[in-house]
């Protein structure tokens, strides 16, 4: 995967996307705006390094994207349409074009959409999530941006209802927009005790029982990156370092989904959300291995939420960083499908770059791999503790 360190990169084709005709492969809210960040941005004709430069794009410079493929965005801007490095780019809230704070941005959106849903019925009463994480938006449909989550018997203030959303206040005076059938009209405990709940729904127990599911990236036709040295795949390399970190979970008492188990298996991006989603999993943790056409090395761990995905990234990279053959580069935010869609805590760990010798003949080797499981499933454990 092509990704440069201390900037927002999280690839489509980590997620296992085929061809780009694939619906799978497009964001789901369709076209977005985002904002470069790069002195200057090469534009290509096709999504690959070695493409076509077809004409740049400043810095500072707001864009369309119609498409992900490989880490590539495709986008527009002006008289300029072409593919761009995906990790040079930042998603910009729409709202924010007429507003000159993002905060302000997020808050216009909310109170446009409560306010202009004509056909909506409003009515105050209180409601308790159902689900274990319940994620909050902007307005009332997945594609608008998630503001927080809450967590299984949480209570809420139901303040207006509209197709199959509801519009809510948590205790804290936060407000936003959850899915209907993922709350129960009528409390089960005062503003005080569903504050608390927070805590110890989460961590009692530990991993014991809790329902963890495990994405080895690519899988199938799409073998993810090469190696550059040793040609490693990263596909197979993503699915031994998931059977470990399966097995140490289990032996920790938690229970284990895969999205794959097979080298022949490609799931589709919507398909692992949308199983981690059917199972009503605890946590989601996608495996990969990185690339980058610097030489850099290390580990990157990656989250959306800043809710609840930082939370379990925090844990998983504070275990990484302490030592497993390679260094940690810390965390980094991913405005992308498998994180942003899934309503469940997740995380995307990056675990060296193929694209640097050193890190290609370390990875390769079983025991970094179970250095590798053995921290991210303490990093697991650490999270409900």
């Amino acid at each position: 995967m092509n990704k440069m360190i201390g900037v927002t990169l999280l690839t489509a084709c980590l997620l296992g996307i085929a061809a780009p005709q694939s619906a799978e492969a497009k964001t789901a809210a369709g076209s977005y705006t985002a904002q470069v960040y790069a002195s200057s941005l090469n534009v290509r004709d096709e999504p690959a390094k070695n493409a076509t430069v077809v004409g740049s794009i400043k810095n500072g410079a707001r864009v369309t994207v119609t498409d992900e493929q490989h880490g590539w965005l495709k986008v527009k801007a002006g008289s300029t349409s072409g593919w761009v490095a995906g990790y040079y780019l930042k998603k910009v809230n729409s709202n924010s074009l007429q507003s000159s704070a993002s905060g302000t941005s997020i808050a216009t959106k909310t109170n446009t959409a409560s306010s202009t849903s004509a056909n909506a019925s409003s009515r105050t009463s209180k409601a308790t999530v159902t689900a274990n994480s319940l994620r909050i938006r902007s307005g009332p449909g997945t594609q608008y941006k998630v503001l927080g989550s809450l967590k299984a018997k949480d209570t809420v203030t139901l303040l207006l209802h509209q197709n199959g959303w509801a519009r809510i206040r948590t205790v804290s005076g936060e407000t936003g927009w959850v899915a209907e059938q993922y709350i129960r009209s009528g409390s089960t405990s005062s503003s005080t005790s569903s504050t608390s709940s927070v805590s110890t729904v989460q961590h009692k127990g530990g991993l014991r029982g809790k329902l963890i599911v495990i994405d080895p990236g690519h899988g199938g036709s799409d073998p993810g990156m090469l190696g550059t040295t040793y040609n490693t795949m990263e596909k197979d390399l993503n699915l031994h370092t998931a059977l470990y970190v399966r097995d140490a979970l289990v032996a920790k008492g938690a229970r284990v989904e895969m999205t794959r188990t097979r080298d022949d298996q490609k799931p589709t991006l919507a398909r692992r959300v949308q199983m981690s989603q059917a199972l009503r999993a605890d946590a989601f943790v996608s495996v990969h291995y990185n690339s980058s056409p610097k030489n850099v090395s290390g580990t990157l761990t990656f989250f959306y939420s800043e809710a609840d995905d930082l939370k379990l990234a925090r844990a998983i990279e504070t275990r990484l960083g302490q030592g497993i053959g390679l260094k940690s580069n810390g965390l980094s935010f991913g405005d992308y499908h498998i994180l942003r869609e899934n309503r469940i805590p997740a995380t995307l760990v990056e675990l060296g770059f193929l694209t640097n010798p050193t890190d290609e003949s370390i990875v390769r080797k079983a025991s970094y791999q179970k250095k590798a499981a053995k921290a991210i499933a303490e990093g697991v454990a650490d999270y409900f503790k």
